[in-house]
């Protein structure tokens, strides 16, 4: 099974070809496609890593930009009365991956 290593909002994930990934997100219209240079290829026979690449790029197209779902936070201190509710939701971009370099 072939599958690709690539970085971006600093975090890597590891993909193959057709899969749908959720990374934080990413300028870009629903249905462009974004270019991420490969960290890392697998062909199922052997591994090439970045050095051995030389510009290879994982090829995505943009699906979705959304919101993930809630986070909270609580904030408390005992016997002072004190306590905060706080959340956010990421802003995310889903991805699918159309090719990834041989």
């Amino acid at each position: 099974m072939a599958y690709a290593i690539f970085k971006t909002g600093g975090k890597q994930y590891r993909v193959a070809q057709g899969e749908l990934v959720e990374v934080e997100k990413i300028q870009g219209e629903v249905g462009s496609v974004q270019r991420f240079d490969a960290l890392l290829v697998s062909d199922g026979s052997g591994i090439k890593v970045a050095g051995d690449l030389k510009g290879a790029a994982v090829e995505a197209e943009v699906v979705s930009q959304f919101k993930g779902v809630k986070v909270l936070a609580y904030k408390y201190k005992r016997r002072k009365g004190y306590h905060r509710t706080v959340g956010h939701r990421r802003q995310l971009t889903r991805l699918k991956i159309t090719s990834i370099p041989a």
